[in-house]
């Protein structure tokens, strides 16, 4: 996984060292009421590094990204792929949370830039098309 990392933070002109943590759901829904005031359990968070003041760092940090192992595995197999293979979906998707996009408010930037990185690292299909995939599944559904 931290070659993976190195690479996906390289396709993603990401500088800087990242922390990853893979987690629990209890965990990740921890840290997601704490920080984002959901109470629920979540495959990836990512946390920014702020900026420090007066010093001189000598190397930036990019940020931390907590996944769960636990929907991680769930994910995958609905998937049908490894988990190995789901884990890196989501590193890469929190890559791109630590980079500035936000999937929720950049009118499909950061979908359209995951696509070109998921098929440059051979990654199959990214945690906002399956979204987006389930919405037109369900719309089509309705009579």
């Amino acid at each position: 996984m931290g070659r993976f990392l190195a690479q996906a933070q390289d396709a993603a002109k990401l500088s800087g060292q990242v922390t990853v943590l893979l987690t629990t759901d209890a965990t990740i829904r921890d840290l997601n009421r704490r920080f984002r005031g959901k109470d629920e359990a979540t495959d990836v968070l990512s946390f920014p590094a702020k900026p420090l003041q007066n010093t001189k760092p000598v190397e930036r940090v990019a940020g931390d990204v907590a996944i769960s192992v636990e929907t991680a595995r769930k994910q995958a197999a609905e998937q049908g792929h490894a988990l190995g293979v789901e884990l890196r979906v989501l590193i890469l998707h929190g890559l791109l949370h630590l980079a500035g996009y936000d999937h929720e408010t950049d009118a499909g930037r950061m979908q359209r830039r995951e696509r070109q990185l998921r098929a440059k690292l051979e990654l199959p299909l990214g945690l906002i098309e399956r979204v987006s995939v389930k919405r037109t599944k369900t719309r089509r559904r309705k009579p």
